[in-house]
């Protein structure tokens, strides 16, 4: 087993996962879509727990959007329940294990038991420091980004950063924004669905058919995997290797 100490672990990543495919989850076996969701609960334990092997320090969950209140109402009411069942039954675990939870999206609409559900946890993992999991809740980045843009109307000089600041403040006690290493979509769709669609400017995406319900550590561990394949450029040139680069000057010349 990976050791976490700070000399074995990798610099610090902020994975988001888009947990798609519960519902079809559930409808593949003839089961009801609410036993998907909570198949899908027990996924989040799976992953919250792996992550940090993984030098994961944020990981960011998209638990429900502001367009799934279009849902049928039972299936709302279910989902929702199950989010409070979790905030609760996972606070002591989540102390033992220095994870710490944040909500973001807005709580407007949600009830109080959630509400209080929300703040009790936000409150009782306040210290963790293994990693935080933030979970998307009644999320929609469009909304986020307008709510920033209107705060900022009136101000003079926007720099990215002060507009950053800004993100997440309402709803919810304001957080720092941090970009998106890794972005994992469940499910085998492959789009962004409205999520964090400014700290996604220079994500690595990553697309899998595998239905939320099934996703375990060794599938976040292909993922992350994959991920440190790849060649994060962020807009410049890598340099070429030395031979390459005297072969270029010299058909340059």
């Amino acid at each position: 087993m990976m050791s976490h100490t700070s000399q074995s672990r990798p610099r610090s990543i902020h994975v988001a996962v888009i947990m798609d495919g519960n519902g079809r989850w559930a409808e593949a076996r003839g089961l009801h879509r609410a036993e998907g969701h909570r198949a899908g609960v027990a996924s989040v334990r799976r992953i919250v727990e792996a992550a940090p092997g993984h030098g994961i320090d944020l990981l960011t969950l998209y638990a429900f959007s502001s367009d799934n209140w279009n849902r049928p109402p039972g299936e709302v009411a279910n989902l929702l329940c199950l989010i409070e069942e979790f905030l609760e039954s996972e606070r002591a675990p989540c102390i033992e294990r220095g994870v710490r939870m944040r909500i973001i999206g807005s709580r407007a609409r949600l009830g109080e038991p959630l509400r209080r559900a929300i703040a009790s946890a936000e409150a009782a993992t306040h210290a963790g420091r293994t990693i935080e999991v933030r979970i998307a809740l009644d999320y929609s980045s469009r909304d986020t980004i307008l709510a920033a843009t209107r705060r900022l109307a009136h101000a003079r000089a926007i720099t990215r950063d002060a507009f950053s600041r800004r993100l997440n403040g309402e709803g919810s006690a304001r957080l720092d924004v941090r970009d998106v290493d890794l972005l994992i979509r469940t499910g085998g769709e492959q789009r962004l669905s409205d999520f964090l669609l400014w700290e996604c400017a220079y994500a690595e995406l990553y697309f899998t058919p595998t239905m939320w319900p099934d996703f375990g550590p060794g599938d976040l561990a292909a993922a992350m995997t994959e991920f440190r394949r790849r060649q994060r450029r962020f807009g410049t040139v890598q340099p070429l290797p030395a031979a390459v680069g005297a072969t270029a000057e010299h058909w340059l010349h």
